[in-house]
């Protein structure tokens, strides 16, 4: 089996540093890193995305805050003088009115704000060491800041990763979205079961938090509610709204085709230079199909590791971690 041509579009952990340590993220659970020595440096991020010639879309996010990354606004700036859209999610707890102008003067095309509660109680439990208020700030200062320029990008949009202790504040959200100017929310599940890993082994924690927030592991009438309701309010105040299915969908796929198809089109490239499928798997020891830093790019995507990845989605039983990603289950 040969390997798909080199893809257009790309994931990018710039940074693995990270001012927050969120419930649902293994950065709390890990130690934490250093600003510099956890970020890509432009020299290689240079290497990474100029060997692929086709690239149209670039990610620039993984487990740390892209406003971290030392080099964000170059590799940004360097990518749009490419023609490549790209964008990220952040945290926006460090989106100040000067870094809203350089985000909008290098030439980003969308950018995300992870809010996952509609009071500072519900936001600020989940996401340890933000502060609503600032980040509502943030937010409202980046929407003037377009509005004084003109500008049309970035596209924002507001992510809320739903869970139990969170959901009924969802319509809520979808009106403070309205209020702020984001005409966007995205709603997604928690990323991963973490079903592969050992119960009480270095997943223990975040494993164990999954298996009591994820709603698509025991759907209930609180989310369905709260799903109708957004749904409903979006309608009236004119925001676009997307949500996951709350239970895995009924899929059927013809022998040999792959249960999802990520390793054929993109790629995830760690802040140390390592390759995963993508990132929904969370975890430097998982899923490694080589180093870009070592042996460039190309050659880790069309690698015998990255092949065995590849041919074992095709079958009935995917790698062991893909069986407890919330993609593949269809319900992200």
């Amino acid at each position: 089996m040969s390997a798909p041509p080199l893809p257009d579009e790309l994931q990018v952990e710039v940074t693995g540093s990270c001012n927050l340590r969120c419930r649902m993220c293994l950065v709390r659970y890990r130690p934490p890193l250093d600003r510099g020595e956890g970020s890509l440096s432009f020299a290689r991020f240079r290497e990474i995305v100029d060997a692929l010639p086709g690239l149209h879309t670039l990610t620039l996010q993984g487990l740390g805050e892209p406003l971290l990354a030392p080099d964000l606004f170059r590799m940004i700036a360097h990518a749009a003088a490419r023609g490549i859209r790209t964008g990220f999610n952040t945290n926006a707890t460090l989106l100040t009115r000067a870094a809203a102008a350089r985000l909008v003067e290098a030439g980003l095309d969308w950018l995300c704000v992870s809010l996952d509660g509609a009071t500072p109680a519900t936001y600020e439990g989940i996401r340890e060491g933000a502060r609503f208020a600032r980040v509502e700030r943030n937010v409202r200062g980046l929407v003037r800041v377009m509005r004084e320029c003109a500008a049309t990008r970035p596209a924002l949009s507001i992510v809320f990763v739903a869970m139990r202790r969170n959901v009924p504040e969802l319509p809520d959200v979808v009106r403070l979205a309205a209020a702020w100017g984001v005409p966007v929310v995205r709603v997604q599940g928690l990323s991963h079961s973490f079903s592969d890993t050992d119960p009480a082994g270095a997943y223990r924690e975040i494993r164990a938090f999954a298996a009591a927030e994820a709603l698509w592991q025991r759907p209930d009438r609180a989310g369905e509610a709260a799903f109708a309701g957004a749904a409903r309010l979006a309608g009236e105040l004119g925001v676009t709204l997307r949500l996951p299915p709350l239970a895995a969908p009924a899929v059927s796929r013809a022998p040999g085709t792959p249960g999802c198809d990520w390793p054929w089109r993109s790629a995830y490239v760690r802040h140390d230079g390592r390759v995963q499928p993508c990132c929904m798997l969370m975890g430097g020891d998982r899923g490694i199909v080589g180093d870009a830093a070592r042996e460039g790019f190309a050659a880790v995507w069309r690698g015998e590791a990255y092949e065995a990845f590849r041919a074992k989605l095709t079958g009935a039983t995917p790698p062991d971690v893909c069986a407890g990603c919330s993609m593949y289950r269809g319900v992200f």
